[in-house]
């Protein structure tokens, strides 16, 4: 599997909206566990105030990823292959 970052722009307006979207993820991810792993995500507040992602999953093809995001019912602005890790410090938790 290839490592890819997905890009979810203005995706919630509230962080409950995003912990559903998060089950939902979850939920359509265990169907489909040779295909999708989320590993984790950022979660950023955009300019306007809408919560944004950006979403580290492993993937077997991007083809994959955007059947997840259907599924979920998730949006998939882009999705970026990964070239490359530099870690200078692990991620603070």
């Amino acid at each position: 599997m290839d490592t890819f970052v997905i890009m979810r722009r203005n995706a919630w307006k509230t962080p409950e909206e995003l912990q559903a979207a998060a089950a939902r993820s979850t939920k359509v991810g265990d169907t489909m566990p040779d295909a999708v792993k989320w590993i984790r995500s950022y979660v950023v507040r955009e300019p306007g105030g809408a919560l944004a992602t950006a979403c580290i999953y492993q993937a077997s093809s991007e083809a994959a990823i955007r059947e997840h995001a259907r599924q979920a019912g998730l949006q998939a602005d882009e999705i970026l292959p990964v070239v490359d890790t530099v870690v200078v410090r692990p991620d603070p938790g």
